[in-house]
């Protein structure tokens, strides 16, 4: 008897583990069900830069460089000026179409080293243009399409996942008052 009692004491105590996990599964679904699901993509939160830009235009020792013109599907998400690492400014968008551009400049020493990180590893290529006013020269590869601009006291680089024509659009729309 004592036999017969523990076997049917396993099938009792498997069959309330099947009951228990089937419940289980059973509020999981009715959760999911009431949880509300939104699969777009994230509101792109903006930044207004006005404030750091006069703070750099009046601590930097070259002309600092912001878009004026651009359509408001050009949307700022990033800014920074720091004046103890080689005046560096920062102002990053989101562009039309969902594409990142971003201005960077510096008065650094090292032009190099500034221009490899800001354009995420570009290479030099033998192509300019003349934008704005001034002559920028194109870099291809690394993770963003750049064009630089060495002059003026500071080297500035474009540099974007949209491809040259976004930045060219950038390059235009550029002003330093």
């Amino acid at each position: 008897m004592a036999g017969s009692y523990g076997k049917s004491g396993k099938q009792k105590t498997v069959r309330d583990m099947v009951l228990s996990l089937g419940l289980i599964g059973l509020m999981a679904g009715v959760v999911y069900l009431f949880i509300p699901h939104d699969d777009s993509d994230p509101e792109v939160k903006q930044v207004d830069y006005r404030v750091e830009l006069l703070t750099a235009r009046r601590a930097a020792s070259y002309p600092v460089l912001a878009p004026e013109g651009l359509s408001a599907d050009w949307k700022a998400t990033s800014v920074r000026y720091d004046g103890a690492d080689d005046e560096s400014w920062h102002l990053g968008f989101s562009t039309p179409g969902g594409e990142y551009a971003q201005i960077e400049q510096s008065a650094t020493r090292k032009p190099g080293a500034f221009i490899d990180t800001a354009s995420q590893g570009g290479e030099e290529t033998k192509t300019t243009a003349e934008i704005g006013g001034r002559t920028w020269t194109r870099y291809d590869g690394g993770r963003y399409d750049a064009l630089v601009h060495e002059g003026e006291g500071a080297t500035t680089v474009l540099a974007g996942t949209g491809g040259y024509d976004q930045l060219a659009q950038m390059a235009k729309a550029l002003r330093a008052k």
